[in-house]
């Protein structure tokens, strides 16, 4: 290994220790920290190996975070029937409760995070399996094809024709078509968003009953907002990988990532045209009280703009849809962490709901970080922050 490698490696690694100092981390399981601080630190060292391979040259890192992350088929259930369908050419897993009900029951449709490019039906099977028993409804898990093989708007269409395949077949799997929701974590919930946007005012389909958003990514033309720059070393999203994964879904590689970093990819006039949505000014005074610094203003690159002027797309990046659509969505209940770059994509989501007049359920993890949901008893690991956000998501489920 050279002197270089094992300089990068030397650093990659003491990043553990300036995350936790930064964010005057315990280590121990109390105290005001990112729930359960054995876990996380654990959680830590798997990001910073996955970032030493790389730079070390052995490996990929989307192909070996794929491996990470490919979960495992489970047994037997014995309150769910668990089967395995294609919904429009889209691999499903339908998970349906045992009970006996009295009536159709409610629907969740289910898409997983991982930045568009990890994430499979085993990887949130416990996830799923969860919601299914303890909201006792009928949950759907979509696998969506993944960039960097498939760009945008592949994983958009597939949520979109199975979610739509569902809709009009809900009754054979025992569902009331007007009590079906969408929901999804991380880049799931960009693309819930999208799906419940383009389906909002369409007369040839029952409406969709909610969507749950779990600490969605909505927009990718600021990422320099208050949380991007106040976790942006807190796993398991670092700033600079929420501009990779974002990059490759739309263009499939992550060139020019420094300059979207920057905001050199937003005409001057588009960013004046859409402040009006994406804004720290439009984020709550409590959520700028920590570590942030003024940013520099820098200059348009047209170039770069040419090469990804699609994040002005709403289906692509949700929060940019115009009022009329806005107003039209359902209900909505939007679940953010203090410890996320993605934490001010859901608060700015959560105003333009509300002031379009949208009923809306928000559920703030003061000590969680960014893919909690996704570690639900994963590989023994504990977080106590997970369960109350899954158990909060049920609780909005049950109301419906």
């Amino acid at each position: 290994m050279g002197r270089s490698s094992l300089s990068s490696t030397y650093n990659t690694g003491s990043h553990l220790e300036r995350v936790c100092n930064t964010f005057a981390w315990p280590l121990s399981s109390s105290g005001n920290s990112p729930s359960g601080s054995y876990s996380t630190i654990l959680c830590c060292y798997c990001c910073i190996f996955l970032q030493i391979l790389e730079k070390t040259g052995l490996c990929n890192q989307i192909t070996f975070g794929r491996y990470v992350r490919q979960g495992r088929k489970l047994g037997v259930d014995p309150k769910l029937f668990i089967q395995d369908l294609q919904f429009n050419k889209v691999p499903v897993r339908v998970y349906q409760p045992k009970a006996t009900s009295d009536g159709r029951r409610r629907a969740l449709i289910f898409f997983h995070g991982g930045g568009w490019v990890f994430g499979s039906l085993d990887t949130y099977e416990k996830v799923c399996r969860y919601l299914s028993r303890e909201s006792v409804s009928v949950v759907v898990s979509v696998q969506y094809r993944l960039a960097p093989e498939h760009k945008y708007p592949d994983a958009y269409e597939d949520c979109l024709n199975a979610t739509i395949h569902f809709m009009k077949n809900a009754e054979h799997y025992g569902v009331d078509p007007a009590n079906i929701t969408v929901c999804g974590d991380s880049a799931g919930g960009n693309l819930a968003a999208a799906v419940s946007q383009t389906l909002a005012g369409r007369s040839d389909l029952p409406s969709l009953r909610a969507q749950v958003l779990i600490y969605p990514g909505l927009q990718a033309l600021d990422f320099n907002l208050p949380s991007y720059h106040q976790n942006r070393g807190v796993p398991l999203l670092f700033r600079e990988r929420a501009a990779f994964f974002a990059l490759q879904y739309l263009n499939g590689h992550a060139l020019h990532m420094q300059e979207v970093l920057e905001g050199s990819h937003i005409p001057p006039d588009m960013r004046l045209k859409y402040r009006k949505w994406v804004s720290p000014d439009h984020i709550p005074p409590k959520f700028k009280v920590r570590g942030l610094k003024p940013c520099r203003s820098t200059d348009f690159i047209a170039e770069v703009y040419e090469t990804v002027k699609r994040f002005c797309e709403p289906n692509l990046c949700p929060l940019l849809a115009e009022d009329a659509v806005v107003q039209q969505l359902p209900q909505s209940f939007i679940l953010t962490c203090e410890y996320d770059v993605l934490r001010d994509d859901g608060l700015l989501y959560k105003k333009r709901l509300e002031d379009n007049g949208v009923p809306v359920t928000w559920y703030h993890l003061e000590d969680g970080f960014h893919g909690i949901i996704s570690l639900y008893d994963y590989c023994g690991l504990s977080f106590p922050s997970g369960k109350r956000g899954l158990d909060s998501i049920v609780n909005f489920l049950k109301s419906l």
